[in-house]
């Protein structure tokens, strides 16, 4: 296996103390299941969830690709005969490894499964196994999941969007075990925007898929992903708010504006005008998700919204919540809402002492300090060990700071990533043979492959280059007066 690792090396003195603490606790969220090196969630999360561990993992390639391949691989070593995948996996005291059935938790699945494909140096034997298992987990859900006919893939409960506590789910259960939907809930079965998306995702990946294996499926797969995005529009979208709301057991409308429109983005499943508009009238909305430190998972001036510091997606920012965004911001075109959203969470960590906790209060910033034993908030002169280490948060501070003046790779395509910085700086990617580094001193920057200069650039930009460096496309990452605190973009 490929051989991986980054150097960072800055002289902010506040970012490389964020930066060499949340690659420490990261280490200590290493640990074997089984025969593998994996990556769990870590702040009190011992498990491996598939709303999590998947992007995690692959986000973690960047400095360790045996985790990032146990992280993807046991899922798909646990998918059922009947091609569901489990929604987590535990290590048990004798050492055993239980997959549970009992919810979906999520799918940050099949995206960061794909760049694994590139990551692991174009495997075909690990592309085929990944069509196979996305194949039989999309069929799965329309099997399973459309319970009434009606065309809209369900939740059956709050673990199956991991969205623990949230007010709009009601009174569903938390878990739902077999293949039959729960009765005596006024709001589950559910008409889901995430799962509507889990199939899109399937089946947008399929096309990219098939595009690799000349298999000539592609344009099929491209239709059958275009067909689920349609029944999202026209059933799930109100075009005179412009963004999606999810549908209760009989039908109606469940009136919550929640973050997991931003979650479709990740999944792909918006078309770029219902994106745009989810962005520029909401996302970017202080009143709404633009709050201080931003991102709610419910609008702050939802009836909906709570401000409560435990484990609860019914308001406060949570550290997944930014690890997704990248990828649906991106997706998008909106890289400098990214850079916006990096430096304010940054700024956040550090201004909270470095502590990576699972949630943080959208108008002071602060971290939410959520003793694991007991899941209650803690007073200030409580004893008790808060939350630290919390996987997604310390990822996300990880990949903003990759995103933003760092390298990623995508694809098999080369991210240099040229923000403007306080100080200089030098970051570099190993991935096998190769080494790829930026000298910058914060207003221009120099891109080399193995020493040798391939570029430079005026900082604020993003190089997208090939394998060898050669520079392909040229993206803006921040405006010319941005300043480095982060304003709204």
């Amino acid at each position: 296996m490929l051989h991986t690792g980054v150097l960072f090396e800055t002289a902010d003195e506040k970012l490389q103390n964020l930066y060499d603490a949340a690659c420490r606790k990261c280490r200590d969220n290493l640990k074997r299941f089984g025969e593998e090196t994996v990556l769990i969630e870590g702040g009190g999360y011992e498990k491996l969830w598939l709303e999590t561990q998947p992007m995690g993992g692959e986000m973690y390639a960047k400095r360790d690709l045996a985790a990032a391949a146990g992280n993807i691989g046991l899922f798909m070593r646990f998918q059922r005969p009947d091609g569901r995948l489990p929604g987590s996996i535990e290590r048990l005291k004798n050492g055993e490894l239980e997959p549970q059935f009992n919810k979906f938790q999520g799918f940050c699945f099949p995206a960061p499964a794909l760049n694994l494909y590139y990551w692991l140096g174009r495997d075909r034997e690990y592309l085929d196994r990944l069509a196979e298992c996305l194949m039989r987990f999309d069929e799965y859900l329309w099997a399973c999941r459309d319970s009434d006919g009606d065309g809209l893939l369900e939740s059956w409960c709050v673990y199956d969007t991991g969205e623990d506590n949230a007010l709009r789910y009601g009174d569903a259960p938390n878990y739902c075990v077999g293949e039959e939907p729960p009765r005596g809930s006024a709001v589950v079965p559910m008409a889901s925007m995430d799962f509507m998306s889990y199939s899109y995702a399937c089946r947008d990946t399929l096309s990219k898929i098939s595009r690799l294996r000349r298999d000539g499926q592609a344009a099929y797969w491209r239709r059958q992903a275009q067909r689920v995005s349609r029944l999202l529009r026209t059933k799930m979208w109100d075009e005179k708010i412009g963004a999606c709301f999810d549908r209760d057991r009989n039908g109606g409308v469940i009136p919550v504006l929640c973050h997991n429109n931003l979650r479709c983005m990740y999944w792909g499943s918006f078309s770029q005008e219902m994106a745009d508009r989810f962005v520029k009238e909401h996302l970017l909305n202080p009143d709404e998700f633009w709050t201080p430190l931003p991102l709610p998972s419910v609008a702050a001036n939802d009836p909906a919204f709570r401000n409560a510091p435990e484990n609860n997606w019914s308001g406060q920012p949570e550290g997944l919540t930014y690890q997704r965004a990248i990828g649906a911001l991106e997706r998008y075109g909106y890289e400098k809402v990214v850079t916006a959203l990096g430096r304010k969470l940054l700024s956040a960590i550090s201004a909270g002492g470095n502590v990576f906790t699972q949630q943080f209060d959208p108008f002071t910033g602060a971290p939410s300090r959520v003793g694991m034993r007991s899941h209650q908030a803690l007073p200030p002169e409580s004893e008790e060990p808060f939350q630290d280490s919390y996987g997604p948060t310390l990822l996300s501070a990880l990949e903003y700071i990759a995103h933003l003046w760092g390298v990623h790779m995508q694809e098999g395509k080369i991210w240099f990533s040229l923000c403007s910085a306080p100080a200089p700086y030098s970051y570099e990617q190993q991935w096998g043979s190769r080494r790829y580094r930026i000298e910058s001193d914060g207003k221009r920057a120099r891109v080399y492959v193995n020493d040798k200069e391939k570029a430079q650039s005026p900082c604020g930009v993003r190089l997208i280059a090939d394998a060898n460096g050669r520079v392909l496309a040229r993206r803006g990452l921040e405006d010319a007066a941005a300043s480095l605190k982060g304003e709204r973009a």
